[in-house]
Parts: structure tokens; C-alpha cells; sequence
């Protein structure tokens, strides 16, 4: 070191061009002078020079100012991103684009996909800390986040660095970071509701949640906080200024049980279709969207959430329900059949033997009603050369029926309708004809039969229809979930002059409130005529929902039960549990817990009819129920062993301090009673010397 002797050696020879220098006695400090001025130079002998090093600390209100100076000229923030996974590398790519000077830490060694991101990735946290960032982006998981925190050398950061996190719950990180971090530093508790699969395409319209927890009053601090949130903004996120306590109060629950029953539905390797429904679509994207992250952060939706084991039993409860409600109907059709069946032979038992006639009275009179013979075809109207327009009777007028005829009358076609309950006000203010006899609507001689009856009632319906009242060649369609039932009852019990389509549109009241475009509908023409006109109207009738931007495909019945009642049946199963849950939507749902929501709103107007024919009439119901069970019962079982891991690792580990503890208190008795028992021997010793 130089003393001051040297420096006045050094300074005297000094050209005269140089500025000088004065010590000033009162103030030991340097000041320059006017150039232009005497250069002088003089060091008062009195006062002893004090050297202090150019990077010692200086007064808070310094550093500050000197961050407010560089902030003013520079929009992007030097971000270092602590847990540099799956997530992290998520962020980074969007910063990274956005301008910011990324560094990243993790305990793996990611340099290889750093670099290729364009991200300074730093093995060893003290380097990392010495770089200075502006902020610290937590991006560790829920349950390592405490001992990722404790681990950073604060020490080396600048004293009022920015820390925010990204976990999915937030009074946790909060306290975390209020107990471990020194008061200097700022805080922002985050939350990005969406992920590398909900987000892949864009982070537009998803929710960022955060609250400042403590920002200093700085103008600099103050501007690089917002700098931080404006880069999801830019992004076009909604942004949601919310407290940490109100988060968790709306967000906790939603997420773990989206995160639930996405992992169930993994468990069962759901594969798309060719023709999934909206519904399926959802449960598709709801496993994609939750399959990514990791077991640990769901594990901490677990951990973090207090009524976590209580929406588990209610889970399992809803469930548990709907089977019952399932095998309770069950039991009652087979017990119905199992009493028809012996009074059915006991009535046969009492029938006379002889083959005498029976009473005038049980005589079915068929004169005029008789269907005629299969040479006597009638001829179809002229009009079907003139018009595309068709005369179409739907039988079975309830939800879905009355969601098809405000298309089809919208597009012109004259519908009829017929129902066992009386929807004739409903009727009128759709532009439809209403029919409370079955007869009189079949010598209206509409060209199409469209049956919109539940699976479970149809055949009793189609065996209801006075057929002979029709036309010999009218077209019956259906509009079943499932096409092999209604196709072989079609065959069975229609006279062979009928032309028969089976057709499945795969969406319905809610699925296609916002219209049908882009939405399935699958068809089977099982029986055509070869006549024109036949063809013809066949053809005018698919028209109707390819004019309305459908996906028309044609398909087997059978090959359409092989890709759909699975799916269908698993679609409205969890459509059905969630319901028994009384979901409610929150300010800011995930786009998961959005799909649930959806889901059960698309699944909840269909009777139960309908899904007790899905499960009747779909061969493989019970073995998807079955692994369904079990799939949710092994998620179960993964999260209590993990559980039990953990408080069994926790009470060993106390118990070794206990003992641990309990020996070093134990070591000054004993070192007590050895001196005291040596003693004893030495002078034992000196007696018998």
C-alpha cells in the first residue's frame, strides 16, 4: 500500500495540465477543482490519510440512486431463474425473446438446453448470485421450494434484489419468504395459471395472479416491479391484483381436484377416436394438460390444500353413488323381468289347451290398416324432383328432439312431432306441428321417421308407431349414442320396404348451443332403395347437418361402437361425479378446471336414461367402471404413501436428535460417576496398600 509520504512524492510530479488534488483536513476526502484553477497540492501533516476500498458498502439510499440511474435507461431486467425444470425452461424461452438477460440455477445440470435457449446457466449458486440479478424467479417445485431458499448466499445478492415466485399456492411461498429473507428485499408472490401444454400456443387471455407482497417506495424499485409484471402483460395475460389469502381460498381447491381427476384418467391411457365428442375432446386435453407436471407439484396441492382429504372422500363418495345409482337400476329391470316372466308363464298355463278360439274381443282387426302387398309400391310424391324440402315427423319430442327441429325448420323443412308428454306449446313456438296420437301423425305421411327417444324406451316406442299408417317406403332415422341396438331393432321389427340410416350426431343441446360447425355426425345408410328418389331423400337429410358445417362421417354401426361408447361412457361417468362435487366456477379458473366445468355442464342437461343406455348397452361399462376404481384408489395409494414417506422420515429423524440429545445430556453423568467410582478405587486401593 502506498503511504502518504509516497502519494505526496507521486502527486508533486504532477504536470501542470493535471487538476489538482486537495486533502482537506476537515472533511479527509478528495475533491476535484477547476482545471483552469492553480494546480495545487497539499496534505495536511496533522490528519492521517484513510484509504477505504472502492466496493465498500455505501449508505442504502446510494445504491438506490445508482439502480434508479440505470433503470431510467434500460427497459430489461437481468432475471435469474432458480430451478431451471420444466417450468422454468417455459418462462425462459418467453423472456428470453422478450429482450430480458436471463441466468438460471438448478441442481440438474441443464447448461445444454440453457445455452440453446440462450440462457446463462450457472452450476454453482454463490456464481450465480454474484452476477448481481435484478430478480430472482423462484421456479422449484411446492415441497422443495423452503430448502432451495435456504440454500441461496443472500449474502451475495444486492440488498434490495426482487424475489417472486411462481408456485401454485401462495400463503406458503408468502410466509416462506417473509421468515427466511432479510427486510431489504422485495417481494412479488406470483401465480401464472397455465402451463407448457395450456399455454403452448399463447399465453393470451390466461390469468397471472400476484400480490406485491413488499415493494420498497424507490422509484426504481417501484419501476422494476412493474417492468416484472409487464412481461405477461405484453403477453396479453389478464392480470389479477389478488392477495395471497383469497388465492388459495379460490384457486387451491379447483386445482387439485383438476389435477385429480386428470391423473385418474391418465391411469386409463384414454386414446383419441376419429370421432370424439366435445366432451371426450375435453377429457383428452384435460390429461394432456396435467400429465406434464410433476407428481411433486401435485403432491403439494395435497399438502398445501386443508380440505384436500375432504374433496378425495367426497370424490370417492360421488362415485361411490353413482355406481350404486347405477346397480340399483340395474337390479330393478332384471327384478321386473324376472316377475314378468312368471306371470307370462303362469298366464300361458292357464290358456286352454284345446286350441279353442279366443274371444271375439282379443281379434286384432287389420282391414283397413293392413300393410299392402310388396308389389303395391306407392309412388313418392312429385315434389321430391321440384324441392329439397322434406316433411320430417320427429318422434320423441323432449331436450334433444326440440334442440334438432329449430335447425331443420330453420332451414326450411316442414317438422312434425310426437312425444308421450304434452310438449305442444313448445312445439307451436318452434313452427312445428304437435301430435298427441301417434296415428294421426303417421297419416300425416312424413317422408322421414327421425326417432329421438331415449336407448332405453326406443323399442317400446318403435313397436308403438302404427307402421301400416306410413307410406311402405318411409325413411327412419335415428339419433342413438349407440348404432348396433337401434340398427338390429330397426331390422327386426320394420317391414323390409322401409329404408333405414343410422346416424349419431355427436354433440347436442350444449356442446352445439354455439352451432355445429367442425362437430361429428357419423351415419350408417344400413338400407337404401336403389330408387332416385330414394337416394334422393337420403341424401336431403344428411344435407341438413353438412349445410350447418359438420364433419360428416360415414361409418359402420359397428365400427362406431368400437370408437364411441367407451368413450361416451367414461365422458358422462366423470361428467356425472364432478356434478355430485357441485363444482363452482372461481375469478380465476385454470383452463383445466375450466374443461371440468365445462364438462359437467355438457354432460349434466342428458338424462339419466341416457347414460344408464350408454352403460346397458356398451359391452366393456363394467370393466370401465371397474378401472376407474381402481385407477382412483392407486392415485390414492401413491398420495398416503408419499404422505406416510414423509412423517415416517420426520419421526425418525426426531427420534435420532431425542437420542442424540439424550446421550450428550447423559455424557456429564456418566464422566461424573467414572471420576467418582475411580476415586472410590483409589482409595480402596490405598487401604489395602
Amino acid at each position: 500500500m502506498l503511504s502518504p509520504s509516497s502519494l505526496h512524492r507521486h502527486y508533486s510530479t504532477l504536470p501542470p495540465s493535471t487538476p489538482s488534488l486537495s486533502f482537506s483536513p476537515l472533511h479527509h476526502s478528495l475533491s476535484f477543482f477547476n482545471p483552469l484553477t492553480t494546480p495545487t497540492f497539499s496534505l495536511s501533516r496533522r490528519t492521517p490519510l484513510r484509504i477505504r476500498a472502492l466496493d465498500a458498502a455505501q449508505p442504502f439510499d446510494y445504491e438506490s440512486k445508482l439502480a434508479s440511474a440505470h433503470f431510467h435507461t434500460n427497459q430489461h431486467l437481468k432475471i435469474a431463474i432458480v430451478g431451471f425444470g420444466n417450468y422454468g425452461q417455459f418462462l425462459a424461452k418467453t423472456l428470453v425473446r422478450q429482450g430480458h438477460t436471463i441466468l438460471a440455477h438448478s441442481r440438474s445440470d441443464y447448461s445444454h438446453i440453457a445455452k440453446n435457449l440462450g440462457v446463462s446457466f450457472f452450476s454453482d449458486p454463490h456464481d450465480l448470485c454474484e452476477q448481481h440479478p435484478e430478480v430472482i424467479l423462484l421456479c422449484s417445485s411446492i415441497i422443495s421450494t423452503e430448502r432451495v431458499l435456504r440454500s441461496l448466499p443472500l449474502q451475495r445478492l444486492k440488498r434490495s434484489t426482487l424475489f417472486v415466485d411462481v408456485l401454485s399456492v401462495k400463503e406458503l411461498p408468502r410466509d416462506l419468504l417473509l421468515d427466511l429473507l432479510p427486510n431489504d428485499f422485495d417481494l412479488i408472490c406470483s401465480h401464472p395459471m397455465f402451463g407448457p401444454q395450456s399455454a403452448r400456443r399463447s399465453w393470451s387471455g390466461c390469468f397471472f395472479v400476484y400480490e406485491k407482497v413488499r415493494i420498497g417506495e424507490e422509484e426504481s424499485r417501484i419501476s422494476r416491479c412493474e417492468k416484472f409484471l409487464d412481461v405477461f402483460a405484453r403477453e396479453g395475460c389478464k392480470m389479477v391484483d389478488m392477495c395471497c389469502v383469497e388465492h388459495d381460498k379460490y384457486a387451491a381447491g379447483s386445482q387439485f381436484i383438476t389435477h385429480t381427476v386428470g391423473r385418474v384418467l391418465e391411469m386409463l391411457n384414454l386414446e383419441s377416436t376419429p370421432i370424439n365428442t366435445k366432451g371426450y375432446e375435453t377429457l383428452l386435453d384435460l390429461v394432456e394438460n396435467t400429465a406434464a407436471d410433476s407428481f411433486d407439484l401435485y403432491y403439494g396441492l395435497f399438502m398445501y390444500n386443508k380440505s384436500a382429504l375432504e374433496m378425495l372422500e367426497r370424490l370417492d363418495l360421488a362415485f361411490e353413488a353413482l355406481r350404486n345409482e347405477l346397480f340399483g337400476r340395474l337390479h330393478h329391470v332384471v327384478r321386473k323381468q324376472l316377475f314378468e316372466k312368471v306371470r307370462n308363464s303362469q298366464e300361458s298355463s292357464a290358456r286352454p289347451r284345446n286350441g279353442a278360439a279366443l274371444p271375439s274381443s282379443a281379434l286384432a282387426l287389420r282391414s283397413e290398416d293392413s300393410a299392402q302387398p310388396n308389389e303395391y309400391k306407392g309412388q313418392i310424391s312429385d315434389r321430391f324432383g321440384d324441392s329439397s324440402k322434406l316433411k320430417i315427423a320427429i318422434v320423441g319430442f323432449g331436450n334433444f328432439g326440440q334442440f334438432l327441429a329449430k335447425t331443420i325448420v330453420h332451414q326450411g323443412h316442414t317438422v312434425l312431432a310426437y312425444s308421450r308428454s304434452d310438449y305442444s306449446d313448445v312445439a307451436k313456438k318452434l313452427g312445428v306441428s304437435y301430435f298427441s296420437d301417434a296415428d294421426d301423425l303417421c297419416e300425416e305421411h312424413p317422408e322421414v321417421i327421425l326417432l329421438c327417444t331415449s336407448i332405453l324406451s326406443t323399442e317400446k316406442v318403435l313397436k308403438s308407431l302404427p307402421v301400416q299408417r306410413l307410406k311402405r317406403s318411409t325413411l327412419f332415422v335415428d339419433v342413438l349414442s349407440v348404432k348396433e341396438f337401434p340398427r338390429s331393432l330397426f331390422l327386426q321389427n320394420l317391414p323390409p320396404d322401409f329404408d333405414v340410416l343410422c346416424t349419431h350426431p355427436m354433440f347436442g343441446p350444449e356442446s352445439g348451443k354455439n352451432g355445429w360447425n367442425g362437430l361429428p355426425f357419423v351415419y350408417d345408410k344400413v338400407r337404401v332403395g336403389s330408387d332416385e328418389s330414394r337416394v334422393s331423400r337420403c341424401d336431403w337429410f344428411l344435407d341438413i347437418f353438412a349445410r350447418e358445417g359438420c364433419r360428416m362421417v360415414e361409418m359402420s354401426c359397428a365400427e362406431h361402437d368400437w370408437h364411441a361408447a367407451g368413450s361416451q361412457f367414461i365422458t358422462h361417468t366423470m361428467g356425472r361425479v364432478l356434478e355430485k362435487l357441485e363444482l363452482e366456477s372461481t375469478p380465476i379458473n385454470t383452463k383445466g378446471y375450466e374443461t371440468l366445468l365445462n364438462l359437467v355442464e355438457n354432460t349434466a342437461g342428458d338424462s339419466f336414461d341416457l347414460y344408464y343406455g350408454l352403460f346397458m348397452y356398451n359391452v366393456n361399462a363394467m370393466e370401465q367402471l371397474e378401472r376407474l376404481d381402481h385407477s382412483f384408489e392407486s392415485l390414492k395409494k401413491q398420495l398416503f404413501g408419499r404422505l406416510h414417506g414423509v412423517l415416517r422420515k420426520q419421526l425418525f429423524e426426531d427420534a435420532e436428535k431425542f437420542e442424540v440429545s439424550w446421550e450428550k445430556r447423559m455424557l456429564p453423568k456418566l464422566s461424573e460417576g467414572n471420576a467418582a467410582l475411580t476415586s472410590s478405587l483409589e482409595a480402596l486401593n490405598g487401604e489395602n496398600n
